[in-house]
């Protein structure tokens, strides 16, 4: 944008700074942005140009004059950093990598090509770790830049960070206070498993790994830190003198040998020259989506740390590196429809029906608004153009509404006040965003219900899809789950296109889910804040569904992943009239149903290995898998960790793998994993 005088490029920039200190409020303190990291980065980029242009204009308190924006976080101390804690220039365009290096260039007043240490740009929170005489005495974010937040007993619960470290790799007369600077972020895999387990309490979800990483930080309570598995890695240092490293790589070299994690991926390392630089920009932009962690650009840092002294900083950021940005993965289509539907607990979700689009190679026509509160806070109508992206490269999800292309006669979507299925009454439960149907006979809840019963992590009724459940409820051959185990073959050859064969297989496949794992029957039941995890929990616990339904508040509460909240949910649903038939058809016997007990044997194939599994396995299902590794004794987590054993790689395995890798995790393909659990290969 060009401004032909200086009152004009005034007027702008003065509504650029209230347009970005607004954005460093939303994004900084309530960990709750409203547009984009790319949106934000061309307004700061205008602002920059124009201070740039008409040096008068620029004022001390501008933005780009200050690193984030001041912690107000009730309960958490404040902490000062000396020196600050700067921000990075940015490249928005890959081409700009050549002009840091020019500008550099000419700093420097030198000629050639220097020698560059690539590292991928972590969308986490920085965070600084002081440790006296090698011992962790000190943890705060970033904050401003200057003032940050005391988070010293949230870190003591990140297992990436040391409580102590060595001291040899530093400098000797440096060992009484070393300051470690770094990331503390959340993979991908286990924000979306947070985030799953918000939406079936009713809680407000999170944005995106950086939000969620945030939020968990800053917890009042460092047991609910803990749970939410946060990672760090370590990227700087601050000692009074760091001249005695060669190089930043040795630098680096030092953190890991003192216990701090780095990042250590093909990403990372020493380059020669900036078009060295620019090929790990180009392969890291193409392997973004398989990265275990949210990244959002590069980090391009000169390796001569006596050149950092040379170079020295803005008050903004440091002359020696840069960061080179991803273009935004993101596309924009029209919203046709906005759908409520009817979950099997009697949520009501809003759902956004799109005109087809491509999105990271996925074509995307739905994407949750996930309750009403999100659907007001970002605004989304009938008719509106929006931008999509893939939460943690996967979810499709809205990310803004483009109000330019906006029409004017548009009008705010209304949330329905009852069910839409079976027009009872809607409810909010306390302390919750979400709004209930309270109906349990509501036609969508039954469905939903029926549909998760046969489901892959239930019973895993094999030829039970959404569209026979809709035909066994529509012909009333079924009304509750249990049902099923009372159908012959005439009924379900009633079904249009089922066939002879196919009902035969649906029939066994049935008798087979009478035994099915404890676990599987528990989850089965949709018993409201019972997920997976929770019904492992409870297997080993009790004998069977009998010994469960007569468990008391106080013997269910007192287990492992059990709270109060849980423990009402489960001695609720056994006592409910509502349950009674359910219930007796899954305690008196009659229909055959004798979940099977797993006690994984101590001398089996598995016991007390950890396994991740990524990608379609060949021959067997992942829900398969994962009952013969649980047979033997072994366990199976959704996310790859310090602590995984074996990660099963099937097709398209994704960004699990490359974690695995760079943690040095050994990986079994199905045949392996079956050779193992027979017995026939050594662990």
């Amino acid at each position: 944008m060009l401004f032909r005088d200086e009152s004009e490029a005034r007027k702008q920039a003065e509504k650029l700074r209230k347009e970005i200190n607004k954005h460093d409020r939303l994004y900084f303190q309530e960990n709750n942005p409203e547009i984009s990291d790319a949106a934000y980065d061309r307004l700061f980029r205008e602002l920059v140009d124009l201070e740039t242009e008409f040096p008068a204009i620029k004022t001390p308190n501008s933005p780009t004059a200050r690193v984030g924006a001041k912690p107000v976080a009730q309960g958490i101390s404040e902490v000062r950093h000396d020196p600050p804690m700067l921000s990075l220039d940015k490249a928005l365009d890959p081409s700009e990598l050549f002009d840091f290096e020019s500008k550099t260039l000419r700093f420097l007043r030198s000629e050639g090509q220097l020698d560059y240490f690539t590292m991928p740009k972590f969308d986490g929170l920085a965070a600084e770790l002081v440790y006296v005489n090698g011992k962790l005495s000190l943890a705060s974010t970033r904050g401003d830049g200057e003032v940050g937040e005391d988070i010293t007993a949230n870190a003591l619960t990140i297992a990436d960070i040391p409580k102590s470290i060595k001291l040899s790799p530093f400098p000797k007369a440096f060992h009484g206070e070393i300051k470690v600077r770094g990331e503390v972020y959340m993979e991908k895999a286990e924000f979306l498993k947070l985030n799953e387990a918000r939406e079936e309490k009713g809680l407000p979800l999170f944005a995106n790994p950086r939000n969620a990483a945030a939020g968990s930080l800053k917890r009042l309570d460092p047991k609910i830190t803990k749970r939410r598995e946060l990672r760090f890695f370590g990227y700087g240092l601050w000692l009074p003198d760091i001249s005695s490293f060669k190089g930043y790589s040795k630098l680096m070299a030092a953190l890991s040998e003192a216990g701090i994690r780095v990042e250590s991926s093909t990403f990372t390392g020493l380059v020669k020259g900036m078009e060295a630089a620019k090929e790990v920009f180009d392969g890291i932009a193409e392997k973004r989506e398989e990265l275990p962690f949210e990244a959002d650009g590069l980090v391009v840092t000169v390796e001569d740390l006596s050149l950092w002294l040379r170079l020295g900083s803005t008050s903004h950021a440091p002359r020696y590196a840069v960061a080179a940005k991803f273009k935004p993965m993101g596309a924009q289509t029209k919203v046709l429809a906005i759908e409520v539907q009817v979950g099997r607990m009697g949520a009501l979700t809003p759902v956004a029906v799109m005109s087809p689009v491509q999105v990271g190679g996925v074509t995307v026509s739905q994407a949750s608004l996930h309750n009403e509160y999100e659907l007001r806070s970002k605004d989304v109508r009938v008719g509106d153009v929006v931008v999509i992206h893939r939460a943690g490269d996967v979810i499709p999800q809205i990310e803004s509404v483009v109000l330019e292309k906006r029409k004017k006669d548009s009008v705010p979507f209304e949330f329905p006040k009852n069910c839409p299925v079976c027009g009872t009454e809607a409810v909010r439960h306390q302390g919750e965003v979400i709004l209930h149907c309270p109906n349990k006979n509501c036609p969508a809840q039954i469905e939903a219900r029926l549909i998760h019963f046969a489901g892959k992590d239930a019973l895993d009724i094999m030829g039970l899809g959404p569209a026979n459940v809709s035909q066994l409820l529509s012909m009333d051959l079924v009304r509750i789950p249990t049902d099923l185990f009372r159908l012959k073959s005439a009924d379900l050859l009633r079904i249009p296109r089922l066939g002879e064969k196919n009902a035969t297989k649906l029939l066994e496949s049935i008798d087979k889910a009478r035994t099915a794992s404890l676990w599987r029957y528990i989850n089965a039941i949709s018993i409201t804040n019972v997920g997976t995890r929770t019904s492992q929990t409870l297997a080993t616990q009790f004998k069977g569904l009998k010994e469960l339904s007569e468990a008391s508040k106080k013997e269910l509460s007192s287990l492992n992943d059990v709270g109060q909240k849980v423990a009402d949910s489960i001695y609720e649903f056994f006592r409910s009239p509502l349950n009674r038939e359910f219930v007796g058809d899954l305690l008196d016997g009659k229909l055959g149903i004798a979940p099977t007990l797993d006690e994984p044997p101590a001398n089996g194939t598995a016991y007390g290995l950890r396994f991740v599994l990524t990608g379609k396995l060949p021959t067997i299902s992942r829900a398969e898998a994962k009952s013969r590794i649980m047979a033997q004794g072994g366990s199976v987590s959704g996310s790859v960790a310090k602590d995984t054993d074996y990660l099963v790689v099937g097709e398209k395995p994704g960004s699990k793998l490359t974690e695995a890798q760079s943690r040095g995790i050994p990986t079994l393909d199905e045949e392996g994993l079956l050779r193992l659990l027979e017995g026939k290969d050594k662990q």
